[in-house]
């Protein structure tokens, strides 16, 4: 078993990394600050395949594999893990469109996603359905139905999402709704991919947060939006079904950008342990602080690791992918937020200021142990799949 990134995984790092340094590393800060969405430099992004890195090649995308999509998604939240996520999102979103989209799908959208020209959303949470995912109310109805008439091709969409990354600054939405009855749960829901400033569906306030302020948040509401059937994502009722094969792929994706953050925070607080002096010696000379770095990095080692075997497990469509994805997303953005608090720890005041970028990676990964399903729900698929009989290869 080799550990060792190949020929072509290097390349790929290092043109992320002269990317997210050339290109994002000078201006995250004013991104954070000014609460700008930074469009130009994602569809830069685009132009060098990171927005439809696993995209299928037959849509114009790299075809990359998802362990390939970690390497470059972890470099680029070094830079800033704000932008770095919404790309990681997008490149989820725009996979789904490109897999699971029609001939119409496709012409229109496609192209221009892989190429980052148009940004998707993804659009799944609701205010009553978070974790419990296949209990959203937005729905779907054939429009014969909905106009009392006979049923027609088109689908008249009504409900709301919320906490929708890009939202209004976006131009595809990715979404589920329900299809179904009411009481149908996950297999009831549908997958669509529509242009987000189709008639009817309108935007919230951007959200003021804690990180993640380089891209905005805001809550969609669709009244009698009118969507041809052309625009559905697979067959009727698989939405959910699809919508968890994304968020696969959307948890080790979150997962390496708390990866790139810690490993960035790392690296200046190992830089300022050598040039900070206290009691006539650098900080690094105490022990106390040398074991400190000393678990961060063995730890951050550890999850780097985690996220790269989930990652080839989805790559192999091992059929415990799930577990390993959802042990991965839990394990990595705890240690990452955990790696980002003690590197502020060791800058002590300094840390705390807006001066030092520490602060800010420090809010960005937070929400990571959120979304893509809490780290309790990640537990939950965890230690469900263990007490299923038969399990015991997964705990080998």
């Amino acid at each position: 078993m080799d550990f060792n990134l190949s020929e072509e995984q290097r390349a790929f790092q290092a043109a992320a990394r002269a990317f997210a340094e050339g290109e994002m590393a000078p201006h995250a800060a004013q991104w954070d600050e000014e609460k700008i969405f930074p469009r130009d430099t994602i569809a830069a992004a685009g132009a060098m395949g990171f927005c439809g890195m696993y995209s299928p090649e037959a849509q114009g995308g790299m075809g990359m594999s998802r362990l390939d999509a970690t390497i470059v998604l972890e470099e680029l939240a070094a830079a800033c893990a704000s932008t770095a996520a919404f790309i990681s999102i997008h490149n989820m979103a725009t996979w789904m469109a490109c897999t699971w989209g029609t001939d119409v799908v496709h012409s229109e959208f496609c192209e221009q996603l892989v190429m980052g020209e148009k940004l998707a959303s993804y659009c799944l949470t609701e205010p009553n359905a978070g974790s419990d995912a296949a209990s959203i109310t937005t729905k779907a109805i054939r429009s014969g139905k909905a106009d009392g008439k006979a049923e027609g091709d088109d689908y008249i969409l009504n409900g709301g999402k919320s906490f929708i990354s890009g939202a209004g600054s976006t131009d595809v939405l990715v979404l589920m709704a329900r299809t179904g009855a009411n009481n149908s749960g996950a297999k009831g829901i549908s997958a669509f991919a529509i242009a987000a400033d189709l008639p009817g569906i309108s935007y919230g306030k951007n959200e003021s947060k804690m990180g993640w302020n380089s891209q905005p948040t805001r809550t969609i509401t669709f009244e009698d939006v009118r969507v041809p059937a052309s625009y559905r994502l697979g067959e009727e009722g698989e939405g959910f079904k699809i919508a968890m094969k994304g968020i696969d792929g959307g948890r080790i994706n979150i997962a390496s950008c708390s990866i790139g953050a810690a490993q960035a925070t790392l690296n200046h607080a190992q830089q300022y342990v050598q040039e900070r002096k206290q009691f006539g010696k650098p900080l690094a000379a105490f022990q106390a602080l040398q074991f400190k770095l000393a678990d961060m990095v063995t730890e951050l080692v550890a999850a780097r690791q985690m996220v790269r075997l989930a990652a080839c497990k989805l790559d192999q469509n091992d059929a415990d992918k799930s577990t390993y994805c959802a042990m991965a997303k839990r394990f990595a953005t705890d240690v990452g937020f955990q790696v980002c608090n003690e590197a502020l720890q060791l800058h002590g005041g300094y840390g705390y200021l807006r001066e030092y970028p520490i602060e800010r990676f420090l809010r960005d990964s937070r929400v990571h142990q959120i979304l893509e399903g809490t780290n309790e729900i990640m537990r939950v698929i965890v230690a469900r799949r263990i007490l299923e009989e038969g399990a015991t290869d997964i705990i080998r």
